[in-house]
């Protein structure tokens, strides 16, 4: 594997940081790789190796894995729908929704929520026999 100039690893570095701010500022909203080329004066082409070579991922991959740590964070705060935290971490359809947090988390998003109310009820019951 050849080396690459220092230059070319800044460059990608520097794409990549801010790519990632874009990404976690934006990402209820419709993003794709061409939108972030463009708004940080890239091609397609050299975020796409950005992305592979300073954050050992893809765009796509990227946007999924912040849009489910936000709808995580949301659905532990248990005050929205699934369909509202679905349209809040930028998905129109909340079926899709669904599919992409269950292949992400192992659970549907009502299960994630009914688990993590059921740890904490088991976590404050535990205090109350330990007292």
């Amino acid at each position: 594997m050849p080396t690459q100039r220092p230059n070319t690893v800044r460059h990608r570095t520097s794409l990549f940081h801010d790519a990632v701010a874009i990404v976690e500022q934006d990402y209820a909203s419709e993003l794709s790789l061409d939108d972030i080329a463009r708004r940080v004066a890239s091609s397609r082409r050299q975020l796409q190796r950005a992305y592979a070579e300073i954050g050992r991922t893809t765009f796509r991959e990227h946007l999924t894995q912040v849009r489910m740590d936000r709808a995580a964070e949301l659905l532990a705060r248990r005050g929205l729908t699934v369909r509202e935290v679905a349209h809040r971490v930028g998905y129109r359809q909340p079926a899709q929704f669904a599919k992409a947090f269950r292949r992400h988390q192992g659970l549907a998003p009502s299960a994630f929520r009914s688990g993590r109310a059921a740890g904490e009820a088991g976590r404050h019951s535990g205090l109350a026999h330990a007292a």
